[in-house]
Formats: C-alpha cells, structure tokens, sequence
C-alpha cells in the first residue's frame, strides 16, 4: 500500500471508528426515554431534522471512498462489494434530491436500501473474519475474504460499509420534528 492510499485508509478509518460511536449513542437516544425529555429531546430533534441531509454527506463520503478504493487504490471489489455499492451508489443520488425537494418520504426508500446493504455487508463482514460462506463468492475471480486492510482491529472496507449503512438506517429512523403527525391532523 502506498503512501497516499495508508493516509486515506488512516483517515477513513477514523471517522468510520467516530461514525460506529456516533451510530451507539444515537441508537442509545433513539430507543431510551432520552429522547423525550430536556437535552435528549433536543439533540434527536437537532438530528431528526437534519436526517435526510447528514445521510446524504455519510453516502456521499462512503460513495467517494468506494471508488478511492477501486480506482485509486486498485482494491478489486469482489461480488459482495458490488451489491454492497448496488445499495449504497443511488441513495446519494435520491438523499440529495430529497435535500433539494425537502422530502421527508425518501426516508423508507433509503431504509430498504440501506437495511438490504446492511445485511449484505453484516454477511460479508461474518465471512472476512472466518466465518463460512455459503455461497461461493469468486465468480469475478476475487473473494471475498480478501482483508486488504485492517485498523483498530476491526475496520476493513465491508466494516466500513455496514458502518455507514448502519448509519442511514438509524438517521432514516430519527423523527423530524417538523414534519405533522398523520394522526395530528
């Protein structure tokens, strides 16, 4: 690994370490009565309305670093980075047009997506730590369990990518305060 390619992949896996504690506290607020009260209403309702928007920066800087990977780096993506991409590459298409229109429904498209991504990188990341595939995964001529990198002990690039599907999904599921309840009018 050259130079360049280990000060990215240092950088990267920072802010994927920042982004998996970022991703327990929020799951934390989300599913506590933190969420209702004093300080912790604020801060869900701070990231409830700004969901749509920090998603769109987290597919766009995943997006960016897919193609680092294989362009730059000349990581070959195996099959399972390529479905991984299939679910990621358009919601940073659909969450910046979401951004633009202010379009809180897009919220469910990108959960399906990233809840597919999610299981696909959770699966990919069980089989590059030992675990058994069970389908084969080489018909491109590169497995899957291909570690072209790990930091921290833990972050690889499927890491990475459940990292940030992960991410989406509890960004996609913080509620906007501004939108009107259905059952409200």
């Amino acid at each position: 690994m050259t130079p360049f390619v280990q000060s990215i992949t240092n950088i990267l896996s920072f802010f994927t370490l920042l982004a998996d504690i970022f991703a327990v506290a929020l799951l934390l607020l989300l599913v506590t009565p933190l969420k209702r009260h004093g300080r912790g209403k604020q801060i869900a309702d701070f990231f409830g309305e700004r969901a749509i928007f920090l998603s769109f920066l987290a597919a766009l800087a995943a997006t960016g670093g897919s193609l680092f990977y294989s362009a730059i780096a000349g990581f070959a993506p195996c099959d399972l980075c390529w479905w991984q991409r299939i679910f990621l590459y358009p919601q940073t298409v659909l969450l910046f047009t979401a951004f633009l229109k202010k379009d809180e429904n897009m919220r469910l498209h990108c959960s399906v997506l990233s809840g597919m991504g999610a299981l696909i990188a959770l699966y990919h990341t069980f089989i590059q730590f030992g675990g058994t595939s069970i389908v084969p995964c080489s018909i491109t001529g590169v497995s899957c369990t291909i570690i072209y990198f790990i930091e921290y002990g833990y972050v690889t690039i499927p890491t990475m990518s459940l990292t940030v599907f992960v991410l989406l999904l509890l960004l996609m599921s913080a509620p906007n305060p501004k939108k009107k309840n259905i059952n409200e009018l």
